[in-house]
């Protein structure tokens, strides 16, 4: 996919999911997975992921392969021990790095949907929304805030705008919905980022 294709609410097909592999949370945080992959896989849409089986990754494609939705899982060779890579997605891709799972989980999606995680979830994050600041993806970014975990997370982008690093346009970027139900209206009321990447790329008095 031409990750500098706008996608719409018409044609967004194929969406990437970040989430925790961990199996010792609140099981708010798995109850919300789940019913984002039923959400997902009800709507039709196709899913690509960090390819583990536990954690939010386990609880959401689960649930997506339930809707008989396709989830295709993309996992580094050494972390397919560590996260137990799901065995029964519709596709498993083992790849050689983090560098190229993520590369690849973008490549071929519309959106983004961000379900609560750690240092390798926010990371996936912080790189998905400079790329659309750069005009290098241009899908909607979605933060699904179970248990307002993605307060903090927010209010440190709300205080780089108020510092003066960031232009308050930047935050259109992202939205941001309390329950996994709300994610296709989130995607239907994203607002269209379009800008030059030479305009955009530094603030501007």
């Amino acid at each position: 996919m031409d990750m500098h294709k706008v996608p719409t609410k018409s044609n967004i097909q194929r969406v990437t999911v970040y989430a925790s592999s961990s199996n010792t949370l609140n099981q708010a945080y798995y109850d919300a997975a789940g019913r984002l992959g039923h959400v997902l896989g009800r709507a039709g849409l196709d899913i690509v992921y960090g390819g583990g089986g536990c954690g939010l990754m386990r609880s959401m494609a689960d649930a997506a392969l339930a809707e008989n939705a396709h989830v295709h899982g993309v996992i580094p060779h050494f972390l397919n021990t560590l996260e137990h890579g799901h065995a029964a997605l519709s596709r498993l891709e083992v790849v050689a790095s983090m560098r190229e799972r993520k590369q690849r989980m973008l490549e071929a999606s519309d959106a983004v949907i961000a379900l609560p995680g750690g240092c390798g979830t926010f990371e996936e994050l912080f790189e998905v929304i400079s790329l659309k600041r750069l005009g290098q993806f241009l899908g909607p970014i979605v933060l699904v805030n179970t248990r307002g975990y993605f307060n903090r997370y927010v209010e440190l982008l709300t205080f780089s705008v108020r510092e003066g690093f960031m232009p308050e346009a930047q935050l259109q970027m992202w939205s941001v919905i309390d329950d996994p139900e709300q994610v296709l209206e989130a995607f239907n009321m994203a607002a269209a980022w379009q800008c030059d990447p030479n305009c955009i790329a530094s603030v501007r008095s």
